[in-house]
Formats: structure tokens, C-alpha cells, sequence
């Protein structure tokens, strides 16, 4: 199963392609799309679309699992912007007939770390250790979009067996 991780960002949007074949991770591509900086919203949104759907079009992944939308009472503006981001990874998965599934960020820190409240680092090495890789992945957001997508594969797993365990 080739799963594709999506950590939305309007600056930077990190992704992971997985492989996960007999239960045993295979990283096959990461990476970032990025949004131009001084670019209006339209442009920056237009430009995450078609880097997602560029990797969706190349790597052609079975389904996307993506961060939920969450708000902290002190930036609700930010959550509305991420909305954004987020609206057209699901509108680049959408046209490319691929499922997508959405996990909680607490969801995805404790399936990987056993924490649901693991710092950046802890998420970075955690997925060092899982992928066999020389190095942590940077940036962090090519580190929570690998733990996104190995997250799913995890309680896919999970969830596919015949006792639910």
C-alpha cells in the first residue's frame, strides 16, 4: 500500500510517500511544497495544489492521510488559513479518485511516540528510528508528514486484522 503523508502548510507543506509491505515501512519519497512567501493567498494555494498534485500524479499513492484542522483559541486565524491549504490537498486528492483519511495530531504523536504530546524532536527521531534513515528528516514538516502517513499505515494494519488488534 502506497501511502501518501500531507502536513499542510501555507509556507510549507511537507510530504512522505510510504510503501507498506509486509508490515514493514519502506520510505520511497519526501519532501516539501512550498508557497511563495510574498505571493497573495490565491497564488500560494494555487502553487500547493499543483505541487501535491504533481507528487499524487508521480508517485500515484493508494491514499492520503492528512492532519486534522485544529484551532488554539489564540490564533483562530491561523486555523482559517491552514483551512485553505488543507481544501486543496483534498481538492488535489479528490481529482485523482484517491481516498483520503484525516488524523488528529494527538492521534499521530502517540501512535509514532508513544506520547500525544511529543515535541518536534521526539516526532523527528521517532521517525529516524522507524525508517532506518542516517539522519532526521528535515524540516519537521517532512517529519510530521511521514509520521502522518505511517500513523495510517499503523491503524490501517490495526484495523484490517481479523480481531481488530
Amino acid at each position: 500500500m502506497l501511502v501518501l503523508g500531507i502536513d499542510p502548510g501555507l509556507n510549507t507543506t511537507g510530504y512522505g510517500v510510504i510503501d507498506f509491505v509486509s508490515a514493514q515501512p519502506k520510505l520511497i519519497e519526501a519532501g516539501v511544497v512550498r508557497g511563495k512567501q510574498n505571493a497573495s493567498l490565491a497564488e500560494r494555494v494555487a502553487e500547493i495544489h499543483a505541487g501535491v498534485a504533481d507528487v499524487i500524479k508521480s508517485l500515484k499513492p493508494e491514499v492520503l492521510a492528512i492532519e486534522e484542522l485544529y484551532s488554539h483559541y489564540d490564533r483562530p486565524t491561523t486555523a482559517i488559513l491552514m483551512g485553505h491549504a488543507r481544501g486543496v490537498i483534498l481538492l488535489a486528492a479528490a481529482a485523482a479518485g484517491i481516498s483520503v483519511t484525516s488524523y488528529a495530531s494527538t492521534q499521530i504523536k502517540k501512535t509514532i511516540t508513544g506520547n500525544g504530546h511529543a515535541a518536534k524532536w521526539q516526532m523527528q527521531e521517532a521517525i529516524r528510528r522507524e525508517l532506518n534513515l542516517p539522519k532526521l528528516p528535515e524540516p519537521p514538516d517532512v517529519a510530521d508528514a511521514l509520521a502522518i502517513a505511517l500513523c495510517h499505515c499503523y491503524l490501517s494494519r490495526i484495523s484490517s486484522t481479523p480481531t481488530g488488534r
